[in-house]
């Protein structure tokens, strides 16, 4: 980013802004009296006003970051005229940082009344986590507006102010209509007529011409000029600067800037009037207004007035001179120099005339030698002599300032004038504003030394050396800096007297004389006296200057290097820092523009981009307050796109003026017409497929609830003026060939954007025209003879104002050779205009060329009009009084057929260019598109709703997703995920898959993207879409319908749409069926999730994207059924599919939160049946040969019982259902269709019962068909399942060395590295998530069986040989009264004796252990820092003391916590390894074959845990005990990067697992079901807080 912009740019931080007092305001700024009305006012009354307006409201939609600020693309934004007022949505992500107590400012007046730039209307924005953050902003009226949010920053009373952003509404620009130029395919014999109604004409319908009024002659003669330009097409006038011109009459060096010039008027001055000759003026240009339909713009000078300007002498100040810029001075004395050497040449025997570069070299030499005798090196450095004086003095006296800098003892001289120079001590130092004016004061100076020479003691003389030495290294750099200026400024004044006097191309100014010196001066000198105040600084130029800065201010050196091009009639103005610096100027200069903005439609800023920023907002500002509607262009020239945005911006510029003739080829030159004249590529999709309706609030509060169309903003870049040639610039003869300007001029023509030239171009002057000395008056010739281009002008002008008023908003650009071609369509009656055009870069050819002929696919083309440009001679002679352009015809083009053809794409219609189409050639054809059918865009969008509502889940589990794997088993192998040449396979078969790489296609018109190109190939996508639907309505009955709905429209869409137009309608369809899809999904959800904001919506579709029915897996062994899949594509099918503890992980957020009760229930009974030795399977396999390995599975089942119980409707009747016994009780394997499976039945009180009893028990036995068929890398001991409860303490142990019977569950393959067999995390012992699972499950059946709900009341145990019954009250509160004491490490090590703590293990204090009573020679693993203790927060929170539990939980923040999980292990633990390769197979144990799976990757799931147990902790015992607001905000801080994530990423998911800081791990599955089934946990906790706030 350039230095200046870093400048100028706020950044965003801390700052102590006082909190707004919002409780007065109820969310708004204070009202200013409305009276008159001002259009806010009247916007306002629009909506609180019933019956006004039955369109539907636009409702512009932006989206901020996190952070509140826009993002870089969004920073500006360009809004349309509010010819209607409409809405601006400001939306936010709920719980986003920007939404702590933030409040949203703007300076367009919300709440009525007049603009001001510094008032602030404030919205305080809505608190609920839950729902999306919106504020609607009510637009009525034109102008420039800044945004921001400001919000509380981390630490206390800090508030933190957000980048800023910027809308820019269009003016409304009115004018009269015209009629078409071109009826039944004929171009009007008489062009288009002005017609007595007014039509508002957008920006892009603006035809501009320039005019030059010195030219015209009096306005009593101007009456023509307004015909000529009318019958041309053009429908404003740009006005070089009418004002009392200065004494080079040049337009651009005004006089008088309240006083217009006199010349204009018949009478001259004596015609002025006291009011300066504005009502004549005014007058006139109303008749150019309504007879003539053209608008006027005019040039607004801001930077310089004429040197002659007489209020200068009266106002000295309004200028830059040595007076009030003191380093001018320097500068002032060498341009004097250069006069007065200039005018003793004579006397010198230099020459006074420049003949060769001799005469340069002898001139600059001897000025040289001139300007070393003026000493001017004085200006730089020290004066030795004086520094001696004044030190000594001051040591003689005692004078002395004790030097309190760094240590300077003994230092050498050259680190003694660093130190020096660096302190800040030195007067003067390098102002440059006097002679000899660099200085150290001496008690200063003599401190300085004294501290220094610390071996000089008290002698004043030596000491007095010293510093003479201190200060010769400092004068060796200044010295050096004069030189290097002197050379600079040499060098310069080289440069320029060669041009001007001896370079073939410059002005040649003849003689060196007082009148003319060697080169242009930089001070106008007003008086002779006091020349410090009356001289004056030229204006002028800079090349590559930073436009920012301020060339005449110091430190810029440039008008003493002569740096600066300068204009000599023009002296620059000084505006200082604002109206207080220098009031009489800003009152002269604010009268000066607010005069203009009365009398004329647009500005025009003169040099905007040496403009200071704060000048050109006042002084526009106040143009505006004059005219709200004013149009506002500039040309910039600032080499940076980010610079021309933030000029645009802040300015509210309108359109920033851009040059076809920097065009070097014709390939840049239709880069060009791309950037800036394509309007939208055609087939574009976003008004189509990113609109929606909705309903829409009153703004205010008030007022009745309207239509709505919301239409997502992507932020603008600025609008363009595409000028074929500007007024100073060279003439095409010059450029490139004067055929071109033909070519060019239809070029720019068609662009869709604002659009200018000058007479001159279209008349084919040979030259560019000198506005300073050019006398000589334009020839109106009208349509006629010498007209040159005028007549081709006058229907491409017409066309341009069509186009844009008709909204041919479409386009396309194809360059080939020589040839352009650009189309402009209207995309809703498909009719359009091609232009093909034969550009003439070069001169001399008269070669045809060559372009492919031009096939339009299903169009008719029929010609219109074409030329080429015949030119007699290029050497004209001067008239002395007129104007005149080349001796060029116009001559037309015979008609050119567009034949039409047929082939194997269907019908077109095909142009070829003539035989002979000399380069500057052009033909304009109409075009309209045959076939489609007018309501085809609402035939694709309609009924999706009827087909897609009545589908379930399971529906909708084929209809958006399906991962290949999923589809392949489905459809036995027929169908798979869609392949894209170049982009790769689709990850899902369904919706979603396509909906990824649209969404960015529809948003941002990417029609280059691989799948347009695919589907303008062909219509194989086409087909894929129903056919696998129809394909599966056997298995899946109710696909029929939208199977049906997406077929008719996608074969309506093949056989009817050309290719071009193929991706939009495909979009169409598809967005529209996914829109309607989705909604169905939500709507058939529950109320956390209806109302739910767009994070919860994506999650709750995790719940659709992993419930499905396939062939291979299923929860009934005999048939299939719908199931959850674990996770994707790893885990879709087969064994692989199903797994108990993911479903009981998964359930409560993907079922129980979304409403699903009944596929939660369905899981529920299906792993219960296969309940066998107390466990339920790990893997179900359809319940076929399920396995049972896994010592967590049952607790979270009964888990998840417990939740279905409690969220359920009726959920507590589920304890009575009965399920069938996939198992004998003797636990006996049997095969599923075996008699003696599914023998007896159990309820789910019995089952849960079963689980209790059987742990109670102890629970061993050896896995069926144990070794390698069932696990080929198990070692024989891991086969055997061991579990037991420990009396003393409640908790459940189980597991060995060779077994993982928990999540973290990765067993060794590698035999390379020897891990083979061995778990990489056994947690043998009692995991503390088994824990807390267990004494959830107790605490709920204790409340259910003291209550009579549940038929049990405990479990029969022997204990120390005696048997009785241990209720599950006992159980629970030994589990109470022994948690804290096995698993807590305190963070005091002198508190280890109340805790079962072996210091010498400890690696982290403060936490939980993962696990108690781990296996022998593992001890140390218990003392690992894991994120499964928030596990047993969550769901048995009263397991822990709270201040442990709040410190416990703040150290998984700080070292666990990753950006989309938790780390898996502390990073400090030496078998922490962060990166899973489950490919790696090297020797490395630690990580060979994966075997660190769960040892520092960031798995996604404990992160909702994590989350839930801080909301809770922090809520009852922490800081948020008081005010939730800042716990939420800190918890959902943590969830923008999944939010982000699961937006961006094609699974539409959250991963099982990332590597080390969120980085992408390729063995993770991408999308995890507990992953989002956990966070959606967190929400859902979050919206019942809200709930119970509210």
């Amino acid at each position: 980013m350039p230095k200046a912009l870093k400048k100028a740019k706020a950044a965003l931080t801390s700052m102590k802004i006082p909190k707004p007092d919002l409780s007065r305001s109820n969310g708004s700024s204070p009202v200013t009296p409305k009276t008159p009305k001002t259009p806010a006012d009247e916007g306002l009354e629009f909506f609180e006003s019933v019956g006004k307006g039955d369109q539907p409201i636009h409702v512009y939609e932006l989206r901020l970051d996190p952070d509140g600020g826009p993002n870089k693309d969004r920073a500006y934004m360009r809004l349309p005229p509010a010819y209607t007022p409409y809405v601006v949505r400001v939306t936010l992500d709920a719980g986003t940082p920007a939404s702590r107590n933030g409040v949203f400012k703007t300076n367009f007046p919300l709440d009525g009344g007049r603009f001001e730039r510094d008032r602030f209307a404030e919205r305080r924005l809505p608190t609920d986590f839950s729902a999306p953050i919106q504020i609607d902003l009510p637009i009525s009226h034109a102008g420039a507006f800044i945004y921001w949010i400001e919000y509380d920053g981390d630490t206390a009373g800090a508030r933190v102010k957000g980048r800023e952003g910027y809308f820019n509404i269009d003016p409304i620009l009115k004018t009269k209509a015209r009629s078409p130029i071109v009826s039944n395919g004929k171009v009007a014999q008489d062009g288009s007529t002005i017609k007595p109604d007014y039509v508002n004409i957008p920006l892009d319908g603006l035809s501009i011409l320039t005019l030059v009024s010195k030219w015209m002659g009096p306005i009593s003669s101007w009456r023509e000029h307004f015909a000529e330009a009318s019958a041309r097409g053009y429908n404003m006038v740009h006005w070089t600067p009418l004002q009392e011109r200065g004494e080079s009459d040049s337009p651009y060096s005004i006089r008088n800037q309240l006083v217009y010039e006199p010349s204009m008027f018949s009478g001259g001055k004596a015609d002025l009037g006291s009011d300066g000759g504005q009502v004549k003026l005014e007058e006139i240009l109303k008749v150019a207004r309504e007879e003539y339909g053209l608008l006027n713009l005019t040039d607004v000078v801001l930077n310089h007035t004429a040197n002659d300007s007489p209020w200068l002498v009266d106002h000295p100040e309004a200028g830059f001179s040595p007076a009030n810029t003191p380093h001018l001075t320097p500068a002032l004395e060498l341009d004097t120099s250069m006069l007065e050497f200039s005018g003793g040449l004579k006397a010198a025997g230099l020459p006074t005339t420049i003949s060769s570069e001799h005469d340069v070299t002898m001139l600059v030499d001897a000025f040289d030698a001139y300007l070393k005798e003026r000493t001017l090196w004085q200006y730089y450095v020290f004066d030795v002599t004086r520094e001696r004086k004044a030190i000594k003095e001051a040591l003689d006296r005692k004078d002395v300032v004790e030097w309190s800098g760094p240590d300077v003892a003994l230092k050498t001289v050259v680190e003694l004038a660093n130190i020096i120079r660096e302190s800040g001590q030195i007067q003067g130092y390098k102002k440059l504003e006097k002679r000899l004016g660099t200085h150290v004061p001496g008690p200063v100076a003599a401190g300085f030394v004294k501290a220094a020479f610390v071996n000089l003691g008290d002698d004043s003389e030596s000491l007095a050396d010293a510093w003479v030495r201190v200060v010769d290294v400092l004068n060796v750099p200044l010295y050096e800096e004069w030189t290097e200026d002197t050379k600079v400024a040499l060098d310069n004044i080289r440069n320029r007297l060669k041009y001007t006097r001896l370079d073939p191309h410059g002005p040649n100014l003849g003689a060196i004389t007082p009148q003319l010196p060697l080169v242009e001066p930089y001070f106008t000198r007003l008086k002779k006296s006091d020349p410090e105040t009356y001289s004056l600084a030229n204006n002028g130029w800079i090349w590559n200057a930073d436009p920012l800065s301020n060339f005449a201010l110091w430190p810029s050196k440039a008008y003493l290097r002569r740096e600066v091009i300068v204009w000599g009639d023009c002296v620059k103005l000084r505006y200082g820092e604002g109206p207080s610096s220098n009031p009489w100027l800003w009152e002269y200069m604010t009268k000066y523009v607010t005069s203009l903005a009365e009398t004329f439609e647009g500005f025009r800023i003169d040099n905007c981009h040496s403009t200071p920023l704060h000048v050109g907002i006042n002084l526009l500002d106040a143009a505006r307050a004059a005219n709200p509607n004013l149009y506002v262009c500039a040309e910039l020239f600032t080499g940076s796109e980010e610079m021309d945005t933030m000029f645009v911006s802040r300015l509210g510029i309108n359109s920033l003026i851009r040059e076809a003739g920097n065009a070097w080829d014709p390939k840049e030159f239709s880069r060009l017409l791309y950037r800036h004249g394509l309007g939208k590529p055609l087939g574009s999709m976003d008004g189509a497929c990113m609109t929606s309706k909705a309903e829409l609030p009153p703004p205010t509060g008030k007022g009745p609830t309207r239509d709505c169309i919301v239409i997502p903003h992507n932020g603008s870049v600025p609008h363009a003026l595409f000028y074929d040639l500007t007024h100073d610039n060279e003439s095409y003869l010059d450029k490139r060939s004067a055929e071109d300007a033909l070519s060019t001029g239809a070029l720019v023509t068609f662009s869709f954007c604002a659009i200018g030239s000058v007479k001159g171009f279209d008349d084919l002057y040979p030259k560019l025209l000198n506005l300073v000395g050019e006398k000589r008056k334009y020839e109106v010739t009208n349509l006629g003879e010498n007209s040159g281009i005028a007549k081709a002008k006058r229907l491409l002008n017409a066309l341009h104002s069509e186009f844009a008023l008709e909204g041919y908003e479409e386009g396309h650009v194809h360059q080939e050779n020589d040839y352009i071609v650009l189309h402009r369509v209207q995309p809703s009656t498909q009719k359009g205009y091609i232009l093909v055009v034969h550009t003439a870069f070069h001169k001399g050819s008269k070669d045809r060329g060559y372009i492919t002929p031009i096939k339009l696919r299903s169009t008719k083309a029929k010609f219109i009009y074409g030329a080429h440009i015949d030119i007699a001679s290029y050497d004209i002679e001067k008239d002395p009084n007129t104007l005149r352009g080349l001796p060029g015809k116009l001559i037309d083009m015979p008609e050119v057929v567009a034949s039409q053809g047929l082939d194997g794409e269907g019908p077109f219609a095909e142009i070829v260019v003539p035989d002979y189409f000399p380069p500057g050639s052009f033909m304009v054809f109409e075009t309209q598109l045959q076939g489609i059918d007018s309501d085809l865009d609402v035939f694709c969008s309609q009924g999706a709703e009827a087909a897609f509502g009545d589908l379930n889940l399971v529906d909708l589990n084929v209809i958006l997703h399906r991962a290949e794997g999923e589809e392949r088993d489905a459809t036995d192998g027929v169908i798979g995920a869609y392949a894209i040449p170049g982009l790769g396979n689709l990850v899902y078969c369904g919706l979603e898959g396509w909906m990824h790489p649209l969404r960015h296609i529809m948003r941002y018109n990417d029609l280059g993207h691989p799948l347009c190109g695919h589907l303008r190939e062909g219509t194989w996508a086409f087909d894929y879409i129903h056919d696998r639907l129809l394909k599966q309505v056997d298995v899946f009955p109710a696909l029929a319908q939208p199977a049906k709905w997406l077929k008719e429209r996608l074969e309506r869409v093949k056989t009817t749409v050309p290719p071009f137009l193929r991706p939009k309608y495909f979009a169409i369809v598809i967005s529209e069926a996914y829109k309607a899809a989705r909604r169905a999904a939500i709507e058939q959800s529950s109320n956390f999730v209806v109302s739910g904001h767009d994070l919860t919506h994506n999650l709750a579709l995790c719940s659709v994207q992993m419930y499905g029915q396939i062939k291979s897996a299923s929860l009934d062994p005999g048939k299939p059924t719908p199931s959850l899949a674990a996770g994707l594509p790893h885990f879709t099918t087969g064994w692989a599919r199903c797994w108990g503890r993911d479903v009981f992980i998964s359930l409560r957020g993907l079922f129980l939160t979304t409403g699903n009760f009944d596929g939660a229930k369905t899981h529920i009974l299906a792993f219960a049946s296969t309940l066998k030795h107390g466990l339920i399977p790990n893997l179900l396999d359809s319940l076929r040969t399920p396995r049972y390995n896994s010592r967590d599975s049952p607790w979270w089942m009964l888990q998840n019982i417990q939740d279905y119980a409690n969220s359920a409707p009726d959920g507590l009747s589920i304890l009575s259902e009965s399920v069938k016994r996939r198992f004998p009780k003797d636990d006996t394997w049997v095969a599923w269709d075996d008699p003696a499976a599914y023998a007896y039945s159990s309820t789910i009180a019995e089952v849960m019962q079963e689980i209790l009893q059987r742990h109670a028990d102890g629970i061993h036995f050896r896995e069926y068909n144990a070794g390698p068929n069932l696990d080929m890398q198990m070692k024989d001991e891991g086969f055997n399942i061991d579990i037991q409860v420990d009396w003393t303490t409640g908790l459940i142990s189980g597991g060995n060395r060779h077994n993982c019977g928990t999540w973290m569950d990765k067993m060794g393959e590698s035999e390379k590295a020897g891990n083979k067999g061995l778990p990489g995390t056994p947690r043998d012992g009692a995991p503390v998530e088994i824990t807390g699972l267990l004494k959830s499950t107790l605490r709920w059946l204790d409340q259910l069986s003291r209550t009579g709900k549940f038929p049990f009341k405990g479990v029969d145990v022997e204990i120390d040989g005696k048997k009785r019954l241990v209720t599950y009250k006992e159980w629970n509160d030994l589990l109470q009264s022994s948690f804290e004491k096995c698993y807590y490490v305190p963070t005091d090590p002198s508190e280890d004796t109340k805790y079962n703590v072996n210091a010498s293990l400890v690696n982290r204090r403060g936490i939980y252990k993962d696990v108690y009573g781990s296996g022998a020679g593992r001890e140390w693993s218990d003392y690992q820092f894991r994120p499964n203790f928030p596990i047993a927060m969550t769901v048995a929170p009263e397991l822990f003391d709270p201040e442990h539990a709040l410190g416990a939980l703040k150290l998984a923040d700080q070292y666990l916590r990753g950006p989309l999980g938790m780390k898996t292990l502390d990073a400090i633990d030496l078998q922490y390894r962060p990166y899973y390769d489950n490919a790696n197979d090297g020797t490395d144990a630690s990580i060979a074959k994966g075997w660190n799976y769960h040892n520092g990757p960031e798995w996604g799931w404990p992160l909702g845990y994590f989350l839930r147990a801080y909301l809770h902790f922090d809520t009852k015992f922490g800081a948020g005990k008081t005010d939730n607001i800042e716990t939420l905000h800190h918890l959902h801080r943590i969830l923008l990067k999944p939010r982000e994530h699961i937006q961006k990423d094609p699974w539409a998911g959250i991963p099982e697992l990332t590597n080390k800081d969120g980085a992408y791990c390729a063995d993770s599955c991408n999308t995890q079901a507990w992953s989002a089934s956990c966070l959606l946990d967190f929400l859902e906790e979050v919206h019942k807080l809200s709930a119970k706030s509210a």
